[in-house]
């Protein structure tokens, strides 16, 4: 029971010492009940854009032509001067250059070096490699139905 009196006025204390009440805190007082609310009108909503999927990023590749020169060209710019003659030795340890010539040559080709194979990039030779590598955008089932079968071989697609 004391403990109890105690508190109270402890809390009577911080009340009257400008601690704020919990009922100001948490929104002021109570309504009576004889008081009008006054609505405001409802703000109007911006119409929000329609939810459209974007169009599906095709896998495809095929390496041009003049993909030596063109990676030879990015190379010689982004490492400038310190390339040697055979720049496909070019050593791509500095992260900051190897962003730059990646970036540069993702946005030349439309092709850009997945995260799964960045650590593997490790010279120039091993970016030429990987854009050498033409990609295809089918799967292994269409690439089987559009393939000649022996004719043991029957694929049923309707399951």
């Amino acid at each position: 029971m004391a403990a109890s009196t105690g508190l109270l006025r402890v809390w009577g204390r911080r009340l009257s010492l400008g601690v704020p009440a919990r009922r100001a805190f948490w929104g002021g007082q109570r309504k009576k009940e004889g008081d009008s609310e006054t609505v405001d009108p409802p703000v109007a909503m911006k119409e929000e854009p329609a939810m459209v999927c974007p169009p599906l990023r095709s896998k495809k590749y095929l390496p041009p032509e003049d993909l030596q020169s063109r990676l030879e060209s990015h190379v010689r710019e982004i490492l400038g001067s310190s390339v040697s003659r055979d720049w496909q030795k070019a050593s791509l340890g500095d992260s900051n250059l190897k962003y730059r010539l990646l970036a540069q040559l993702a946005d030349d080709l439309g092709h850009a070096v997945p995260n799964s194979k960045l650590h593997q990039m490790k010279s120039a030779r091993d970016v030429l490699a990987f854009y050498s590598i033409p990609v295809k955008d089918i799967s292994k089932f269409d690439e089987l139905s559009t393939q000649e079968l022996p004719p043991n071989l029957r694929i049923h697609w309707q399951y």
